[in-house]
């Protein structure tokens, strides 16, 4: 999405803090800012603040430092809390929170009753029909299937124009293919309404198909907020570099302005010096099978995906690495094989490997110190 420069943030968060036990914060000086239109995605795992984040902007949570402002207003801070109801602020939560004795468009149009009837029937007739939700309008939340209950949910948030919609989790409850199908739909359905959006989610597949921009936290700090591409392909810690796909890290030195390591050269992209020890972060779309006889690497496994087979490697040296091929490349197990490496984008990390807040940040591949 191209940001209009200039545009004042529908949301600015200002290094803010929240804590539920003193001296323990559940997130930290986090800084965010969200444009008119925008889908972001707050992407970690549990337990790293993002849905503390989202109660914070909501008015659930009173932060402990910083502030957080909607459209150029203040309505947080250590010494501010405006009430979740003027914060003009639409929200879907995981389990959806319908009315079950209301039918479908008395649902829809709860928050409406400050507005006359024909501007509520106006306003209701057109989420029917944006959400697809047609004909379903005199059903009871009961009668309806997972992704048509998250339909009302949506339509019931939207009904209030808000300035901002919170989604925590909608696709939980949905089954795989139902929740790919509603991803695609409701990304349709906020970029036709123009509505600006933070979605939060565990899932890196979910959030690079939703975002304009992803926020990745780890621990209650912000690791890298940027676009999709440039998380998954320039991640600038490994954390964030094995949390969005899975990455393998190899040891290298810099000679000669090139990084040399066990399976090939890569650019030296950070300019260090010769001798600098640094880590490579390796995709396995990176890496490509050549069946070799004589050759030192071999096939440990092969993990069939349906759209492609991913190799486990083994070095001569014993590390792990890992190839993606198509469905139709199969090779035995034991197979000899040497590599062809094709990285678009060459990732370095200092050496040793730093903290990346994961038990084993590189799926037990992290090279020796």
């Amino acid at each position: 999405m191209d940001l209009a420069a200039g545009q004042s943030p529908v949301l600015e968060l200002r290094g803010i803090s929240c804590a539920y036990e003193p001296n323990r914060p559940a997130v930290e000086q986090i800084t965010l800012t969200v444009h008119q239109g925008e889908i972001l995605c707050l992407l970690g795992p549990s337990g790293c603040g993002k849905t503390t984040i989202l109660r914070a902007i909501a008015g659930f949570e009173r932060i402990t430092d910083g502030s957080i402002s909607l459209s150029g207003r203040l309505v947080s801070s250590r010494d501010v809390m405006v009430p979740t109801e003027q914060r003009h602020i639409g929200m879907v939560f995981q389990e959806y929170a319908l009315f079950p004795h209301l039918r479908v468009e008395k649902n829809i149009a709860f928050g409406l009753s400050h507005l006359s009837r024909p501007q509520q029937k106006a306003i209701v007739d057109d989420l029917l029909t944006l959400t697809g939700l047609r004909g379903l309008e005199h059903r009871y939340p009961h009668e309806l299937s997972g992704g048509q209950q998250q339909r009302v949910a949506l339509a019931r948030a939207l009904a209030l124009r808000p300035v901002l919609l919170l989604l925590d989790e909608p696709f939980s409850n949905l089954d795989p293919d139902m929740a790919s199908r509603m991803r695609q739909d409701l990304h349709a359905l906020l970029r036709q309404t123009k509505t600006t959006a933070i979605l939060v989610t565990h899932d890196h597949d979910e959030a690079f198909s939703m975002a304009d921009r992803v926020a990745v936290l780890n621990r209650g700090r912000l690791e890298q907020f940027d676009t999709p591409e440039a998380i998954y392909h320039v991640p600038t810690t490994p954390f964030v570099a094995d949390f969005v796909g899975q990455a393998d890290f190899i040891s290298g030195v810099v000679t000669n302005d090139v990084v040399t390591s066990e399976i090939g050269e890569f650019p030296n992209t950070q300019h260090l010096a010769t001798g600098t020890s640094v880590v490579v972060m390796i995709r396995p779309d990176d890496i490509h099978i050549v069946p070799t006889k004589g050759a030192d690497a071999h096939i440990l496994a092969r993990q069939f995906k349906g759209s492609e087979n991913v190799y486990t490697i083994q070095l001569p040296s014993g590390q792990i690495v890992h190839s993606s091929e198509s469905s139709l490349s199969i090779y035995q197990v034991g197979t000899a094989i040497a590599l062809r490496v094709v990285a678009t984008h060459t990732v370095l990390f200092p050496q040793p490997l730093e903290s990346s807040g994961k038990k084993d940040p590189g799926h037990g591949n992290a090279p020796p110190p």
